[in-house]
């Protein structure tokens, strides 16, 4: 005890650690109820001090703690006490070795670092902290099984989802309307899984539909259609990647550009081919002698011509020009339910979703349209050297990004689409992917409602041999197609709508 006296700083750093361990041992609790009865046989001029004052309103916490720190104090009192006696109350203990011995006997917290410390501090500090936090009602902090837990049950739900791949099924229906010829194009490809082998293990079923909204003529649009879904397939990344979504996009990325660097160079060879046997014809049936410098010299002022600044043509011209022809392509890339949607131009695609707090279906636009008007375009053909007028690209153009096109490239017309992505949900009903024909005389809510309004007519007759979805859906397609043409629309109209399976 003389040790025990000579120490008194180490007291109150430990009072909290002690008591906890010492009310766990049997010995310590009857010490401890020999201490409470001792502290109750106590005379009125040994109470404290400051009992008369009001004491502080304490949290349930703090009161434990006060009330165990008081505990343990009797305990070293009534220790004291026994020690002087004689007894062994830690006869369960081992000996104090020679070193923890001090002039009056065993150091019972010789092996317990100083106040000053900070492995006390920290025991401190985190008790105070506990006491803290149950103030203000912290909420308490997952363990590490918990959230090991939590994360496979968050991994095993993602896998369940992720597992079911929605079916996915293209309809077409186009018309010409008031033009001369149909210049749109479009395919339709279910599944193209096995092309684009070998896969990542990630993905398990890749789908491909497009819509190609021809002008200038139907070279192009043909051109496009047959074409842009071999080079995707070429260029879909093969084996496992870090990323898919980047991967994905950077794909199509490099689809489109390579699809509108082909097709510039056959149009440019053509071209030349062209003007040559016009140069051979006129110069057979002249009386000009046909000869190689005479031939030369024909085809090197043809050329620097070609080379001059794009000049304004009016439209009933520049039709025939072979530079002002382009598709406007609205690719929707599938890869399992996550939908990569590719644009060029003014054509759209909309999503049927079925809203459960109203219970309506809505109609959610996955594509942005692309037109000279638009501030981002404009500044884009302006800072090339162009310029928009009457909504055109130099008075001509109406859209501000194609495939092809090559006379208005050199004037901010571009080739890269705007990509977007889009997970499909159970409640995703179809897709609808159409031209500005179509969308010149119906809103995409329009559309939407028209269609399902078709779906749910009982009608419909089925053919022999074909499930009665497909039907009604080919009635879809056809009766929006026509009724478009019936409102007037001027354009060319091709309507495809993609049934999502669940």
């Amino acid at each position: 005890m003389v040790a025990f006296r000579a120490r008194p700083r180490v007291i109150d750093s430990v009072l909290t650690a002690t008591a906890q361990l010492l009310l766990r041992t049997p010995s310590v609790q009857a010490a401890a109820a020999r201490g409470l009865r001792v502290c109750l046989r106590r005379p009125a001029s040994a109470m404290d001090l400051f009992g008369d004052l009001p004491e502080p309103e304490r949290s349930p916490a703090a009161a434990i703690l006060a009330a165990a720190q008081a505990q343990s104090k009797q305990v070293f009192r009534v220790l004291g006490k026994e020690a002087q006696k004689g007894s062994l109350l830690f006869d369960d203990l081992p000996p104090a070795s020679s070193t923890d011995s001090g002039p009056g006997g065993p150091l019972l917290f010789d092996d317990l670092p100083p106040a000053s410390s900070g492995e006390s501090g920290s025991l401190d500090t985190s008790i105070s902290q506990m006491v803290k936090n149950e103030g203000k009602g912290a909420k308490r902090k997952p363990s590490e099984e918990e959230e090991n837990g939590s994360e496979e049950l968050v991994e095993k739900k993602v896998c369940k989802a992720s597992s079911v791949i929605f079916g996915l099924k293209g309809y077409v229906a186009e018309r010409k309307g008031e033009r001369e010829e149909m210049q749109d194009a479009h395919v339709i490809l279910n599944d193209i899984t096995e092309e684009c082998r070998p896969l990542s293990s990630l993905i398990t079923r890749v789908s491909y539909f497009a819509v190609f909204d021809g002008h200038g003529g139907i070279r192009a649009s043909k051109f496009a259609a047959q074409n842009l879904h071999q080079n995707l397939i070429r260029k879909f990344p093969k084996g496992d990647v870090s990323s898919v979504e980047k991967t994905v996009k950077r794909c199509l990325l490099d689809t489109f550009k390579h699809t509108d660097e082909e097709f510039l160079k056959q149009a440019s060879s053509q071209k030349k081919a062209s003007i040559k046997e016009t140069l051979h014809f006129n110069l057979l049936h002249s009386d000009v002698e046909c000869d190689s410098t005479r031939l030369a010299s024909v085809a090197a002022r043809e050329k620097s011509k070609r080379v001059q600044r794009v000049k304004v043509y009016t439209t009933s011209h520049s039709r025939n020009l072979p530079g002002k022809m382009g598709p406007l392509p609205r690719v929707f890339l599938a890869v399992d339910n996550t939908l990569y949607i590719a644009n060029l131009g003014d054509s759209r695609a909309i999503l049927c979703r079925y809203n459960e707090e109203s219970q309506k279906h809505a109609a959610l636009s996955l594509s942005k349209e692309h037109n000279p008007t638009q501030y981002e375009e404009r500044m884009r053909i302006q800072k090339a050297g162009g310029n928009v007028r009457d909504g055109r690209v130099l008075g001509v153009l109406e859209v501000s990004r194609s495939i092809g096109d090559g006379q208005y490239k050199r004037c901010g017309v571009t080739s890269v689409p705007d990509i977007r992505r889009c997970q499909l949900t159970p409640n995703d009903r179809f897709i609808l992917l159409a031209c500005d024909g179509l969308f010149k005389v119906f809103t995409p809510e329009e559309a939407v409602n028209f269609i399902l309004s078709c779906l749910e007519d009982e009608k419909i007759q089925s053919r022999e041999g074909k499930p009665a979805v497909d039907t009604r859906y080919e009635a879809a397609c056809n009766r929006l197609a026509n009724k478009a043409v019936q409102r007037g629309s001027a354009d060319n109209v091709t309507v495809m709508l993609v049934r999502i399976g669940h």
